[in-house]
């Protein structure tokens, strides 16, 4: 399974985007500012730049370092005699867990969170944002990412299996999507939904400074980040970041300058209002 790691990565991000963009179509939450036809070849052209850089700059991937670690014995997975199916389990919390905290860290430091801005500068959130990240952001987490499976000794599948998950959980919780409230509240067990996370893209600093989690939602809820509504309905709510509200501002070019290019607001977790 691990030699088919690329064709299994992209079928499952072909096949979870399909699905997403025609749900958000048939039941859209929101009426959209912008039109996909202009939005779309934005977030699609970061997305191919991003895999371009991640492959030029990384001899491994994410699955290629837990083959080196299970190999070397490397990692706190390596050195316990836990059943598989428990360190796969085990690893796969732990890297949402790592991602959760990095998360907000990349919302606490001024000059992380001018990287992340460009995500959270996109003025309708859909399943093309769960993708729309900075290159230079997408080399650091990757950093992290290998950081993470290093030392806690993830195993090769699990390592695989959560790359899967969260590019299905990030696509599935940035949707346009609208399903019944009570399964909504259901579902906030388990996984981050659309309404829980598109709460974290509000343009008020409260509203973005909570709700972190990608996939598990466990973690805002024990940590104090999670907020259960907006101030404002769903449909209310605006998106985007105060300071980025020209649509012709996010373009391919002006996304990747926008790190470099005005303030930050007052949107750094712990900073001055």
């Amino acid at each position: 399974m691990m030699s088919h790691e690329p064709l299994i990565r992209l079928a499952s991000f072909l096949g979870i985007f399909a699905l997403m963009a025609v749900w958000e179509v048939i039941a859209p939450r929101r009426p959209l500012m912008a039109s996909r036809v202009s939005r779309w070849p934005t977030n699609l052209s970061i997305v191919v730049l991003n895999t371009i850089t991640a492959r030029l700059l990384f001899s491994t991937t994410a699955v290629g370092a837990a083959v080196v670690a299970t190999q070397n014995q490397w990692g706190v997975l390596n050195l316990v005699d836990w059943p598989n199916w428990v360190r796969v389990v085990a690893a796969m919390v732990a890297m949402d867990f790592a991602l959760y905290l990095q998360h907000v860290v990349f919302h606490a430091v001024p000059a992380l969170w001018r990287l992340h801005m460009m995500h959270h500068a996109d003025l309708d959130v859909d399943v093309t944002t769960g993708a729309r990240f900075h290159p230079v952001e997408i080399v650091l987490s990757m950093l992290i990412k290998l950081a993470a499976i290093t030392v806690t000794g993830a195993p090769p599948v699990a390592v695989l299996t959560f790359e899967v998950v969260l590019n299905a959980t990030s696509m599935f919780n940035h949707s346009n999507v609208r399903m019944p409230g009570t399964l909504d509240r259901l579902l906030r067990w388990i996984v981050v939904t659309p309404d829980m996370h598109r709460i974290h893209h509000s343009v008020l600093r409260d509203e973005t400074n909570s709700n972190f989690g990608f996939s598990l939602p466990w973690w805002d809820r024990l940590l104090g980040t999670y907020r259960p509504d907006p101030a404002k309905s769903q449909i209310e709510m605006p998106l985007g970041l105060e300071q980025f509200r020209d649509p012709r501002e996010l373009t391919l070019v002006g996304s990747l300058v926008l790190p470099f290019r005005g303030g930050t607001g007052a949107y750094p977790l712990g900073g001055h209002r």
